[in-house]
C-alpha cells in the first residue's frame, strides 16, 4: 500500500500561485502545523440569556401579587425556554433582534394565559394583563439587551479581532482598507497573504510560510478573510493549518455581490467556512479501533504465527519489519509489518520506494504483499494508538517532507491520525498510484468524516481482500 508514482505538479488557478506552508521536521515533535491555540470561543448567550430572565422576573414581579408566586415562577420558566437567544451576529443591534424578541415573548405570555385557565380559571389572566405583561416585557427586555449589545460594541473598538487577508495583493489591499475604515466591524487587518506585493503601500505582504506563522503569533491572529474565488482551492492546505491553529475563516465577496448572506464585513458579503477541524465522534472513532483491532488480533493471531512461522523458515530471521513512519499532527511512530523485502541498509530503507512485484522477492513474501496479510501486525499499532483502522496512509519522513513541497494538500493529511486502509485505497489509490489523487480523496474524507463512512470503508476494503491487486 505504500508504492506510489510521482505525478508532476499542478497547475496553480486563475493565475494565482499558493504561499506554501510546509510543516517543519523537528527533533522530536517531527512534522507540525503553525502554533496550535485553542479555537476563538463565540461572543456568549449568557448575558442576553440574563438580560431576558431579569426582564422576565422584573415584570411577574410588578403584575402578580403573593398569592400568585406560581405565575411568577412559570413566567421565568417560560422566559428562559422560549426566549432562549440564537448566537449573535458579529455586529448586532436590539433593532435587528425587535420582531423575533417579540414574537417569542408574545408567546411565553400566550402560552402561560392558556396553561393558567387551564390550571384555575378563577386566576385566569385577562387580556389586558396580557397585553401590558407583553408590552413591559419587550420593553425592559429590549432595554437590557440594548446595554447587552452597547457593551460588546465598544469591547469591539477597544480591541478587535486581528486577521489576515488572503488572495491577490491588490484586491486584499482594498479589502483591508475598507475593513480599516469601518473599526465598527471589529476586525482588524494586520497583514495580506499574497504571491507579490503588487506595488501598492498598505498593510506588509507575507509571501512564505515563515512569515505567515510569525504573523499568526505575534498578532494574535483570529480570523481569515479570504477575498478570492481561487482562494479556496488554491490555498486549502494553508486555510486548513490556519484552522487548525484556532483562526475562524471567512469568504469575502470583494466584487460585485454573487450570493445573499446575513453576515457583511464593512459592507461586504461574507461567510464562515467550514474547515472540517472540529471533529466529532472522536471517541466512538477510538472505540471502534479498540474495539475491532482487539477483536481481529484475537481472531487473526493464529494466522499471524502461521505466517511468521512460514517467514521464518523461507526467509530467515528478522520476521518483523519496523519503519518510522509519520503520523496525525507530524509525530513519528514505528510501523509494524512481517518482512517481505530486505533493504541494503537503512538509508535505502528511508528514501527507496517499494515495489510489489520486485524479482528477489520469494514466492511466500511476494504472496503476503499480493493479499495485504503483510499489514495485519498494524492491528498493534492501531490497538496502541499510534494509527486508526481508517485514514490516511502513513509515509517515511522523507518521502513526507518532499511531497509536502510538491503537491498541494499533502501536508494536510497529518490532520488525523494514519490508517490501514482509507477512502484513497477503497478508490483504487494503491501501490503504484499517483499522490496527488491520494491526498485529495485523503482530505476529502477528513473534511466529510463520520463514523459510518469508516464502518463503510471498512466493508468495502474486506471485499476488495478477495480480488488483491498488490500493494
Amino acid at each position: 500500500m505504500t508504492a506510489e508514482s510521482t505525478v508532476p505538479s499542478p497547475g496553480t488557478q486563475a493565475g494565482y500561485s499558493p504561499v506554501s506552508v510546509i510543516p517543519r521536521r523537528g527533533s522530536a515533535a517531527g512534522f507540525r502545523f503553525p502554533a496550535r491555540r485553542p479555537p476563538a470561543r463565540p461572543a456568549s448567550s449568557l448575558p442576553l440569556l440574563l438580560a431576558d430572565g431579569l426582564a422576565a422576573v422584573a415584570v411577574a414581579l410588578a403584575l402578580t401579587g403573593v398569592q400568585r408566586r406560581p405565575l411568577l415562577v412559570a413566567l421565568l420558566v417560560a422566559a428562559t425556554i422560549l426566549l432562549r437567544p440564537q448566537r449573535p451576529r458579529p455586529v448586532a443591534g436590539v433593532l435587528d433582534e425587535l420582531p423575533a424578541v417579540c414574537g417569542r415573548i408574545a408567546v411565553a405570555w400566550l402560552s402561560l394565559g392558556a396553561l393558567a385557565a387551564a390550571w384555575n380559571p378563577a386566576h385566569a389572566l385577562s387580556a389586558r394583563t396580557l397585553v401590558v405583561g407583553c408590552a413591559a416585557q419587550t420593553a425592559v427586555g429590549c432595554t437590557a439587551r440594548a446595554v447587552v449589545h452597547l457593551r460588546r460594541r465598544r469591547t469591539l473598538l477597544r480591541r478587535p479581532r486581528a486577521a489576515l487577508v488572503i488572495g491577490p495583493a491588490t484586491t486584499s489591499q482594498r479589502v483591508a482598507a475598507a475593513v480599516l475604515r469601518h473599526p465598527r466591524c471589529g476586525v482588524r487587518p494586520v497583514g495580506i497573504v499574497a504571491e507579490s506585493p503588487g506595488g501598492d503601500e498598505g498593510l506588509p505582504v507575507l509571501t512564505t510560510g515563515q512569515e505567515v506563522q510569525r504573523a499568526l503569533i505575534q498578532n494574535g491572529v483570529r480570523d481569515v478573510l479570504c477575498v478570492h474565488p481561487a482562494v479556496r482551492s488554491v490555498q486549502g492546505p494553508l486555510l486548513r493549518a490556519l484552522a487548525e491553529s484556532g483562526c475562524t475563516v471567512w469568504e469575502v465577496d470583494a466584487d460585485t455581490p454573487s450570493y445573499a448572506s446575513p453576515e457583511q464585513l464593512a459592507g461586504f458579503s461574507c461567510r464562515r467556512l467550514d474547515m472540517g477541524v472540529r471533529r466529532r465522534g472522536s471517541l466512538g472513532k477510538r472505540l471502534l479501533d479498540v474495539v475491532v483491532s482487539g477483536v481481529l488480533l484475537l481472531l487473526v493471531s493464529p494466522l499471524l504465527l502461521l505466517c511468521a512461522a512460514v517467514l521464518r523458515l523461507t526467509d530467515g530471521p528478522g520476521v518483523v519489519f519496523r519503519q518510522e513512519r509519520i503520523g496525525k499532527d507530524g509525530r513519528p511512530f514505528t510501523l509494524l509489518k512481517f518482512r517481505t523485502h530486505r533493504p541494503v541498509d537503512e538509508h535505502e530503507s528511508a528514501t527507496r520506494w517499494s515495489v510489489a512485484g520486485e524479482r528477489e522477492m520469494s514466492h511466500f513474501c511476494r504472496f503476503l504483499r499480493q493479499t495485504s496479510l503483510d499489514e495485519l501486525l498494524q492491528l498493534w499499532n492501531v490497538l496502541c494508538g499510534d494509527m486508526s483502522l481508517v485514514g490516511p496512509r502513513p509515509e517515511r519522513p522523507f518521502f513526507v517532507g518532499q511531497f509536502s513541497q510538491t503537491y498541494p494538500g499533502y501536508a494536510a493529511r497529518h490532520r488525523m491520525r494514519t490508517g490501514i486502509t482509507g477512502l484513497a485505497q477503497v478508490q483504487g489509490l494503491r501501490g503504484d498510484t499517483s499522490i496527488e489523487d491520494r491526498a485529495r480523496f485523503d482530505n476529502a474524507y477528513i473534511d466529510n468524516w463520520s463514523l459510518w463512512q469508516d464502518v463503510c470503508i471498512l466493508l468495502r476494503t474486506a471485499a476488495a481482500l478477495v480480488r488483491p491487486t498488490g500493494s
